[in-house]
C-alpha cells in the first residue's frame, strides 16, 4: 500500500481533514443530545381482571363501550364465587386516547406479578403457565382481529423477605420480571392483550396467590427513530460513495489489489450495508424480521472490522515472510467466523421464532437456556481469543518499528521511505482505533450511571441517544477516514530521484512491470 494518501498529504490538508471529522462527530453528539428525544418508552399497564364464566374463546376489553365484566380485587363478594380459569387479564396498549405507530419500530413486554404470601398457599413451582393472545385494529370502532395466540412456559423466580409464618400473611413475595413479548412491527394503532392463566390438577397449582398482573411495555420512541432513520440516510450515500471512490482508485493502479486493499473495501461494504436504511420499509409494511435484520447488519460490519484489525497489523510486520495471503490469519479470522456464527445462530433462534410467535423464547426452557449459554461462551472464547491474538500481534508490530527505527539512517532510500510510511499509517490507524474504542467504551459507563438526562440550563440532554448516534457517527467517519487516507495517492516520487510509490495510472498505459514498493509490498519477493 506504498503511495497512501496519508504518506503525501500536507499537513495543513491533515489537520483539515481531522477539523472535518471533528465537526461531523461533534455534529453526530448533538443531533442525539439536543434533537432527538430517549431512544425508548417504558408505560406500566395494570391488567384488568375481566370475568368469562363460559371461558369462551372472546377478545374482552379493559375499558369502553365494550368493556368486559370486571373486578377490582380478589377479595370482593364477586370473587369467592368465581374459579380461577374464568378470570382473564386484559390489557389495552396504548394507554387510553392515545395510538401505536409504525415509528415506534417495535415493542416489548415484560410481565410483572405482585403475589401474597398465605400459608396454604404457597409458591412451591418454578414455572408458570400462560395463555397468551394478542389482537389488533385500527378503528375504535372494529372488530378486534386475532394476530397470535399460544400457551407458553415461563419461569417464576420469586423471594419472600420475611419468614414464612401465619403473622406474616399478605406479604408480597420479590418476583423477577419475565419476558413476556416482542413484537418486531408496530404496524396497527391499538393492540390487545388477554392472558389466562389455566389451572388444573397439575398446572399452575403452585404459584401462589396472585394479586395483580402488571405489564410493562417497551417501545422506540418515534422521534429517536426519525432521527436515527435520517442519519443512515445521510451516511448510507456518503459511505458507499466512498466506497466506491476507493476502488475505482485501486482500479487504476497498475498492479492488482493486495490483501489490505480488499479488506479496506470490504470494510467500506460491511458499513453501507449496515447503513441501509430499511426501517423506511417497516412504515408501510409489517415485516416482523427487521430486528433481525439489524442483528445481521451489525454481525457483518463487526465481523468485517475485526478481520481488518488483525490483517492490517499482520501486514505490517514488516519482515513477515508470509504476507498478503488469508490463509496466513486462517485462525484469526476462523475465531471471528467462529462467533460470528454462534451469534447468528442465536439470532436466528430467538428472533426468528418472533415472526410467527412474539410470545416464544428460548430462555423459557431450562434446555434452551442451557443452549444460550453455551452458545454465547463458545461465542465469548473465541472473541476473548482473538483479542489476545490481536494484542500480541500489536505488540510484536511496534517492537518491530522499535528495532526499524534505528536502522532507518543505514537503509537505502526508497526502502526507508517505505519503512516510514508504513510505520506513520499503523501508528495513524492504532490511535484512531484506540480513540474510537476508549470513546464507546467511555460513552456506555456514562449511560450506565447517569438518568438519561442531563440537564444545562434551559436545555435538557438525552445522553443515551448521544451515545447511541454519537457512536454511530463515529464508526462511520473511522471507516471514511480508513477509506480516504489510505486510498492510492496521484502524488509520485520523480523516478529521477530513484524513489518509487505505487502510481495510479490509466487503463490504457498500465505496465506490465511490478514497481519496487509493489515487490516489497509482499506480492513478489525481492531480498535486499
Amino acid at each position: 500500500m506504498a503511495g497512501a494518501i496519508i504518506e503525501n498529504m500536507s499537513t495543513k490538508k491533515l489537520i483539515f481533514l481531522g477539523f472535518f471529522i471533528l465537526f461531523f462527530q461533534v455534529l453526530s453528539i448533538l443531533v442525539g443530545a439536543l434533537v432527538a428525544p430517549s431512544p425508548t418508552s417504558a408505560i406500566r399497564y395494570l391488567a384488568t381482571k375481566c370475568i368469562n364464566r363460559h371461558r369462551s374463546r372472546v377478545w374482552l376489553m379493559p375499558w369502553g363501550t365494550d368493556r368486559c365484566q370486571q373486578i377490582d380485587s380478589f377479595d370482593e363478594p364477586l370473587a369467592k364465587t368465581l374459579d380461577a380459569n374464568d378470570i382473564v387479564f386484559a390489557v389495552h396498549v396504548p394507554l387510553p386516547h392515545k395510538e401505536m405507530s409504525p415509528w415506534f419500530q417495535y415493542m416489548l413486554a415484560v410481565l410483572q406479578f405482585d403475589i401474597a404470601f398465605k400459608m396454604i398457599n404457597q409458591i412451591e413451582d418454578d414455572v408458570i403457565i400462560i395463555d397468551a393472545g394478542l389482537a389488533y385494529r385500527d378503528d375504535l370502532g372494529s372488530e378486534w382481529t386475532t394476530k397470535f395466540q399460544s400457551v407458553e412456559e415461563r419461569p417464576l423466580r420469586c423471594t419472600l423477605a420475611v419468614p414464612k409464618i401465619y403473622e406474616n400473611e399478605g406479604h408480597f413475595y420479590q418476583c423477577d420480571s419475565i419476558p413476556f413479548m416482542e413484537l418486531g412491527s408496530v404496524a396497527h394503532k391499538y393492540f390487545l392483550i388477554n392472558i389466562r392463566l389455566p389451572v388444573n390438577d397439575t398446572v399452575n397449582v403452585g404459584i401462589g396467590e396472585i394479586k395483580d398482573i402488571y405489564i410493562v411495555g417497551i417501545h422506540q420512541n418515534g422521534g429517536f427513530t426519525k432521527v436515527w432513520i435520517s442519519m443512515k440516510t445521510v451516511f448510507g450515500p456518503w459511505i458507499l460513495g466512498a466506497t466506491a471512490w476507493y476502488w475505482h482508485r485501486i482500479s487504476l493502479m497498475a498492479r492488482a489489489p493486495v490483501l489490505l486493499e480488499k479488506l479496506i473495501f470490504a470494510l467500506g461494504i460491511s458499513m453501507s450495508f449496515l447503513n441501509v436504511p430499511v426501517e423506511w420499509l417497516s412504515l408501510g409494511f409489517d415485516w416482523m424480521w427487521i430486528l433481525l435484520f439489524e442483528d445481521i447488519q451489525q454481525g457483518v460490519f463487526y465481523s468485517t472490522l475485526f478481520c481488518f484489525w488483525i490483517i492490517f497489523c499482520g501486514e505490517h510486520l514488516m519482515d513477515r515472510c508470509q504476507r498478503n495471503r488469508l490463509s496466513a490469519y486462517c485462525w484469526q479470522v476462523g475465531l471471528v467466523v467462529l462467533s460470528s456464527s454462534v451469534l447468528l445462530m442465536f439470532a436466528l433462534n430467538e428472533r426468528g421464532n418472533h415472526f410467527t410467535n412474539p410470545f416464544s423464547s428460548i430462555w423459557a426452557l431450562k434446555s434452551g437456556t442451557k443452549v444460550v449459554i453455551t452458545l454465547i461462551t463458545v461465542a465469548g472464547t473465541a472473541v476473548c481469543l482473538y483479542f489476545l491474538s490481536l494484542c500480541h500481534m500489536v505488540v510484536c508490530v511496534f517492537r518491530n518499528i522499535g528495532g526499524k527505527i534505528q536502522q532507518l539512517p543505514a537503509m537505502p532510500e526508497a526502502r526507508r521511505l517505505w519503512y516510514k510510511g508504513i510505520i506513520y499509517r499503523f501508528k495513524f490507524l492504532m490511535l484512531v482505533t484506540l480513540v474510537c474504542a476508549a470513546m464507546t467504551v467511555i460513552s456506555f459507563m456514562l449511560t450506565q450511571v447517569s438518568d438519561g438526562q442531563w440537564h444545562w440550563g434551559d436545555y435538557t440532554l438525552q445522553i443515551h441517544s448521544a451515545f447511541l448516534t454519537g457512536i454511530y457517527g463515529m464508526w462511520n467517519l473511522y471507516v471514511f477516514a480508513i477509506i480516504f487516507l489510505f486510498a492510492p495517492s496521484y502524488k509520485h516520487y520523480k523516478s529521477g530521484d530513484s524513489r518509487h510509490t505505487d502510481v495510479l495510472e490509466k487503463p490504457e498505459s498500465r505496465g506490465t512491470q511490478p514497481t519496487e514498493a509493489y515487490r516489497i509490498s509482499g506480492k513478489m519477493r525481492n531480498n535486499y
